[in-house]
């Protein structure tokens, strides 16, 4: 299993950096981000309420094969999805405020998994991100326009 940086080819191609235009454009990029992703992946969205986390992961899924519709688990905290070439851990963190009711709910579990985990509002769990965590912020330029941002 490589954990490098599962975006290295996706990354040369947009310098790290991306501007989409529309929800389809998110989609699609989150559809490309997907195919360069491996077993164990795991990917810390950022961003303000309402930047497209979701649509990203939306589009993730999509890239993966996940034929269910995606939504946000924002008051189940994490939505599993199997079916694709890989399975998707979806996590919501936004109810949480700290590290140990992340710890309470599980979320080590979610981390070394052998699917792709993807993390909605990851900061509040920093210190228990694995050294491998892809780090995406997502910023709103306008009503449709997004800044997506690799590290």
């Amino acid at each position: 299993m490589d954990h490098g940086n599962p975006l290295r080819q996706l990354v040369m191609i947009t310098s790290q950096q991306v501007e989409t235009r529309s929800l389809a454009e998110t989609l699609e990029f989150g559809a490309r981000l997907a195919r360069e992703l491996q077993p164990g992946d795991v990917l810390a969205l950022s961003g303000e309420l309402g930047a497209g986390k979701t649509a990203l992961v939306k589009g993730i899924a999509r890239g993966l094969g996940v034929t269910v519709e995606v939504t946000s688990p924002t008051f189940t905290l994490i939505h599993e999805y199997g079916g694709g070439r890989l399975a998707l851990i979806h996590v919501d963190l936004y109810r949480l405020d700290n590290v140990p009711q992340a710890l309470a709910v599980g979320i080590e579990d979610y981390l070394n998994g052998p699917g792709v985990t993807v993390i909605e509002w990851a900061e509040r769990i920093a210190p228990l991100l694995p050294p491998h965590t892809t780090r995406i912020r997502i910023e709103s330029l306008g009503e449709d326009t997004r800044r997506i941002e690799i590290a």
